[in-house]
């Protein structure tokens, strides 16, 4: 079993509020637009920290981060990227690696929305943590986490706070 904290859209502020929301994950994951790649070492250093690159970070970031991640954790195939979409209405990227292999959990940023979806057609989970930072279109921040285990996604738990 394993605590995750999904981010996304940072772009520079990881405070007090979004370390409080973590304290007891096991795992921090981070769907794009980290702001620095200081930042990135600060999350790194609070959890461990896996994470893709956005398309507002820049070369020191994308170095260590990349575009995409697939990973399988506690038996969950987890393909992550920054710019996905979402059912319905994915981006051309992400499209053809779920049609390619469908995944379990699929995570991207971008929108800044949080969305949550199931992808019935391709038996996914979809989630969109939304704007964790302080810059965007949003008006509430968002966060997420949840528990992985044994292939099951489960207590999935929403954090928001105002801007």
């Amino acid at each position: 079993m394993k605590k995750i904290g999904l981010l996304s859209d940072t772009h520079g502020c990881f405070d007090e509020k979004l370390h409080r929301f973590f304290d007891e994950v096991d795992e921090l994951w981070h769907a794009g637009d980290i702001g620095s790649i200081e930042l990135a070492d600060e999350m790194a250093a609070f959890k461990p920290l896996r994470a893709v690159s956005g398309n507002c970070d820049d070369w020191h970031v994308r170095t260590v981060h990349p575009i995409v991640q697939r990973f399988d954790e506690e038996g969950v195939d987890v393909l992550m990227l920054h710019i996905g979409g979402y059912p319905g209405n994915y981006a051309p990227d992400a499209r053809r690696l779920i049609e390619m292999q469908p995944p379990k959990l699929f995570i991207s940023g971008h929108s800044h929305i949080l969305k949550v979806m199931n992808d019935k057609r391709r038996h996914l989970l979809h989630i969109n943590p939304g704007g964790a930072g302080l810059r965007g279109i949003h008006t509430v921040r968002t966060a997420v986490r949840f528990v992985l285990d044994n292939g099951d996604i489960r207590d999935l738990e929403v954090g928001e706070w105002q801007k």
